[in-house]
This record gives structure tokens, C-alpha cells and sequence, in this order.
């Protein structure tokens, strides 16, 4: 059985800006066969290139998260990260993307501290730029 993973919306738009941690992300985005992606994230991700690429670069851009399997926000989706978001002290979409993760047994890649601590992430923090 393949190990799947999760990359949170922080991890797609630092892999698309080339930034510091864009490495890190790699192994995850570039093996779309194994890529779960919370529908929440492509919410995210779109909301945030529409700002700093324009509409044209921001459609081209997240067609990439198709590529991946998407997958959809339904109610016992919603109930678990509810649970995990109280549980946890996570915002919404952070509880909606762990919650993913969870239940497709996957690796979560992030560099939102949010997720430092939680079981079944991969974390690597954030590199500012001097």
C-alpha cells in the first residue's frame, strides 16, 4: 500500500513561489499519485494567487492541485475536524486539512505551527528571507 500525503495550503503557494522551504514540499507535490488534496485547500490556495499573481497565472497554477485526488468537505468530514479543531485549538481549515489527512491515513507537510506537535505530520518551519 502507498504512503499517501496532505500538503496544507502553506506548503502549495511556498512551492509555487519557490520559496525557502519549496524543497521540502517536492516530494510531496511532484508524486500527484500519492497527493490528497482537502478541497479547503484549493479555496486557499486560489483565494491567496489571485492576490499576488493575477487571475490568469492563479487558474494555471491550481489545476496542479487536480492532479491529486481531491478530496470533498461531507458531513462526517466536517464532524471530525469539528472534533479536531476543539480538541486541538485549530482554526477551520486547518482542522479541515488534518481531518483529510487523518482519514486517508496520510503524511500531513506543513510549515504552519499550528500542526508542529500533531501526530502523522511532517513539519518544517517556516525560513524567512533576509
Amino acid at each position: 500500500m502507498k504512503k499517501l500525503n496532505v500538503v496544507d495550503s502553506s506548503g502549495w503557494i511556498e512551492y509555487f513561489a519557490n520559496g525557502s522551504n519549496a524543497d521540502f514540499f517536492a516530494p510531496a507535490l511532484e508524486n500527484p499519485d500519492s497527493l490528497i488534496v482537502p478541497a479547503i485547500s484549493i479555496y486557499e490556495v486560489f483565494k491567496k494567487l489571485l492576490v499576488t499573481v493575477g487571475e490568469k497565472d492563479a487558474i494555471r497554477l491550481v489545476a496542479n492541485l487536480h492532479q491529486g485526488t481531491v478530496a470533498e468537505l461531507d458531513a462526517p468530514l466536517a464532524l471530525s475536524a469539528a472534533k479536531l479543531s476543539w480538541e486541538h485549538s485549530l482554526p477551520l481549515a486547518e482542522s479541515i486539512i488534518y481531518a483529510t489527512a487523518l482519514q486517508y491515513n496520510a503524511t500531513l507537510w506543513t510549515q504552519d505551527v499550528d500542526f508542529e506537535k500533531l501526530k502523522g505530520v511532517k513539519f518544517q518551519p517556516k525560513i524567512m528571507k533576509a
